[in-house]
């Protein structure tokens, strides 16, 4: 079988910059990019992970690496460029993945507000929920 490397990525959105909040948005993105792309957690590479300068309450890989399979993938923490008037309180991933060659095509997840960013791969837009 024929295996590329392909690129997945994602974003969420948190309401408050609390541990708590961002815990449940990280969980929500990566639960979400796991069923829709159906990923088997042995072919994920790295994920690198990036926030808006207004969260600092938690690292998302600390909260990524607790999840089953996790564990054992590189994950990088960075903060996001700031651009004025920006979207704030985001979560972004960049997830390296290897997938057999015939995969058509990886679905990129957009969550809570950070839909704005990309609607034309918002999972609604799509019909993925």
């Amino acid at each position: 079988m024929d295996w590329q490397v392909r690129a997945i990525r994602g974003a969420v959105t948190v309401p408050e910059n609390t541990e708590t909040a961002m815990a449940d948005a990280v969980t929500e993105l990566l639960s979400a990019l796991e069923s829709i792309n159906q990923l088997d957690l042995s072919h994920v590479i790295s994920a690198t992970f990036s926030v808006t300068r207004d969260l600092d309450a938690v690292f998302p890989a600390a909260i990524a690496r607790q999840r089953p399979g996790w564990d054992d993938i590189p994950l990088l923490d960075v903060q996001h460029m700031y651009v004025e008037g920006s979207l704030p309180q985001c979560i972004r991933v960049l997830l390296y993945v290897q997938l057999p060659a015939r995969t058509a095509k990886v679905q990129h997840v957009y969550l809570r507000e950070a839909q704005d960013l990309r609607p034309d791969l918002s999972i609604r837009t799509l019909g993925l929920v």
